[in-house]
């Protein structure tokens, strides 16, 4: 089977490939505003306080993050656990991952507020810093992706094609654990507090960037007239289902966890039964819209090899990760800090009061900016470079078509 597969660039150079890198400059273009405005006139034009200090652009960026590892899980399937099947998905699950942790980065980058003070961050480092920590992880995670990449490019470097497979989906795992292990370890937030994040951050990478990695494949496929048949789409719909309810597995033990012990009971209670956004986008977001209706979707036989159904799966997979990082993140901060526990906290400083969030329109500019810079990459990379198979047609990737 990989015999017959013949990668090639994207010849296109028509109005729809233009087109749709001017789309992306624009929303680039907002972003960049977005940016210089809050540079400009301070972050109190955000929704964000001195009591939730990390808003809607960490909700982009954390994703992205997250998703960049996930995405790259495509093409360890093929390399480390030699499933011949998703080796043709591995150059573009590759860009894919280099594309998304970069897109985050430049999203975390600019909302820092003084995004000149990263390189303190980058030459003084403090080792009892988790931030510090994933520095370093998101730098190596770029330099191993690059080298998986050349591996599978360079007919010269195919000998280590494998080591630096199983480095890079290693260093993966490492990096979600470190992105996971920052609310983990966060003791002061309540809903924060749990061993279980990182487990939980490195599922949501599964499910999170395989559904963005369907909607990339299938539009590419779309829109270069290439063959991409139901063999490949089939296998990758059924291991989004596995991720899903990986994902629901560890929700539900987080949650049963917290739930059992009496000191959570305050924030259980606002996030799983509060009249508040947090418990709107759990339930609807996260468990419903993100979670039950695309197992449905996958599972329906009357819906197999539909590529709409598939399609729609993967973008509520994704609304429902949003959900279930914005819940995590802002969510967690919005409930008060107990800093006396068994005791009514009331002052003039926000002590004990439920913190208000409303994203304004400029943090939404700045993380859609990322997405667009994410977006862009995988565009110019698989017009320059060849990323993709000419064809993932069943008579070329299945080994037992007929």
């Amino acid at each position: 089977m990989s015999n017959k597969i013949v990668f090639q660039e994207v010849e296109n150079n028509g109005i729809g490939y233009w087109g749709i890198l001017g789309i992306l400059s624009l929303f680039i273009l907002s972003g960049a505003i977005a940016f210089f405005m809050a540079e400009h006139s301070g972050h109190h034009i955000t929704g964000m306080t001195n009591q939730i200090v990390w808003g809607l652009p960490h909700v982009f960026a954390i994703g992205m993050i997250v998703a960049a590892s996930g995405a790259l899980n495509i093409g360890s399937i093929g390399t480390v656990f030699g499933k011949k099947a998703y080796q043709p998905l591995g150059r573009l699950s590759g860009l894919l991952a280099i594309s998304l942790l970069l897109g985050g980065l430049i999203v975390l980058v600019l909302d820092l507020g003084r995004a000149d003070r990263l390189i303190v961050a980058m030459t003084y480092y403090n080792f009892k810093s988790i931030f510090a920590w994933n520095i370093i992880l998101y730098n190596g995670f770029l330099i191993l992706v690059a080298l998986y990449l050349w591996t599978m490019m360079d007919k010269k470097m195919k000998s280590f094609y494998k080591p630096a497979g199983i480095a890079a989906f290693t260093w993966r795992l490492i990096l979600t654990t470190g992105t996971g292990s920052i609310f983990g370890f966060l003791v002061a937030r309540q809903f924060y507090d749990a061993a279980i994040m990182a487990p939980l951050f490195i599922a949501l990478s599964f499910s999170f960037g395989l559904a963005i990695f369907n909607l990339v494949l299938i539009a590419a496929y779309n829109w270069t007239n290439r063959p991409l048949g139901n063999f490949i789409l089939n296998k990758l719909r059924y291991l989004l289902a596995i991720f899903i309810l990986g994902v629901l597995l560890l929700e539900l033990a987080r949650h049963l966890y917290k739930l059992y012990a009496t000191q959570f009971h305050g924030i259980e209670g606002f996030i799983l039964a509060g009249d508040n956004i947090y418990t709107t986008l759990f339930w609807w977001g996260q468990i419903v819209l993100g979670s039950l209706v695309p197992l449905f979707l996958i599972f329906c036989k009357k819906l197999k090899n539909n590529r709409k159904a598939f399609v729609a799966a993967s973008v509520l997979v994704i609304i429902g990760a949003l959900s279930q990082i914005y819940v995590i993140l802002i969510g967690g901060q919005a409930y008060p800090l107990v800093l006396f526990p068994n005791a009514e906290v009331s002052s003039a400083y926000f002590d004990g009061a439920i913190n208000e969030y409303h994203p304004s329109i400029v943090e939404l500019a700045l993380g859609l900016g990322g997405v667009a810079v994410m977006l862009a990459m995988v565009t110019v990379g698989v017009k320059i470079l060849r990323f993709l198979p000419e064809s993932l047609a069943d008579e070329v990737v299945d080994p037992h078509y007929k």
